[in-house]
């Protein structure tokens, strides 16, 4: 596999030897300060061209330039994933030694949100002047209504769960339970860990940090809310779900101030608890 240094070497000399590239930035977690290293991450990089049709699903030159191809996956020109018709041409590749590339290739100039970037190459000076924010992907701390509204919409979400473990309509079940119940736990995780640590850190891209900043227990908590197609099985990982969601919102709202809505928590418990014994035609 090669090396971190080898890689940016060679992406900087390709664009170094091409008059059709202007510059390059590299994002995602290689630029972040913050993120943990490791060989698995990718290289989040963006050319800046002065036209973007040459290089349009152009693998031969992706190949030649940066070696074998593993993977490959261009958005731009698949139908499952419609394409944002940008005019940028994304090529997604896992190449032959493992090594990752996200290439985005756009005519566009750089709009700077704040996002952590390092410029590897700047022709032209258009990139200069760049100011990265340290907090960028640190988490939000919520306004009032935005914590009500996602405790509502967690409880709400869970009438779902409990009719389709009724009605043995699995898909379903997993689907509300692990998409929409989970958002709603997620960003409350996120909101706990960011009041636990000053809203100075990051949760990670799908909370992929959480294992790190939630206390033991709380942790074991979160994970005994996955489960396997078992109902039994489903309904603890949903109750479990329900006392870790309380737990959470309760010390997200003493932090601000707010108020938890325990009835329509309790509520809700009591509904399922109805369904998964079959209590709602006495």
């Amino acid at each position: 596999m090669r090396s971190e240094r080898e890689m940016l070497e060679l992406i900087i000399n390709t664009a170094k030897e091409d008059e059709r590239i202007r510059g390059v930035i590299m994002s995602g977690s290689r630029a972040d300060t913050h993120a943990p290293k490791d060989i698995y991450q990718d290289y989040d990089i963006i050319y800046f061209v002065t036209d973007v049709a040459p290089f349009w699903n152009n693998t031969a030159w992706l190949e030649e330039k940066f070696g074998g191809i593993s993977l490959l996956q261009t958005p731009e020109i698949m139908s499952l994933i419609p394409p944002d018709n940008d005019g940028s041409f994304v090529f997604l590749t896992i190449f032959e030694d493992g090594n990752r590339i996200d290439l985005n290739i756009t005519s566009d100039p750089y709009i700077d949100d704040g996002e952590p970037v390092i410029v590897l190459l700047d022709k032209t000076g258009e990139l200069s002047g760049i100011k990265p924010r340290e907090d960028f992907w640190y988490i939000k701390p919520p306004a009032e209504k935005l914590f009500h509204d996602c405790c509502n919409e967690f409880h709400w979400c869970l009438n779902n769960v409990a009719k389709g473990i009724a009605r043995d309509e699995l898909p379903y079940v997993m689907e509300m339970f692990n998409n929409y119940v989970r958002n709603g736990l997620n960003i409350m995780t996120d909101w706990y860990i960011g009041a636990e640590n000053d809203f100075k850190v990051s949760a990670g891209k799908m909370g992929k940090y959480y294992k790190k900043y939630l206390p033991e227990e709380l942790y074991k908590m979160y994970a005994a809310t996955y489960s396997d197609s078992d109902y039994d099985n489903i309904w603890r990982a949903v109750f479990t779900a329900c006392a870790l969601f309380r737990r959470l919102a309760e010390a997200v709202a003493e932090k601000f101030g707010y108020t938890y809505n325990i009835s329509e928590d309790e509520n809700i418990i009591d509904y399922m608890n109805k369904v998964k014994n079959n209590l709602l035609g006495d």
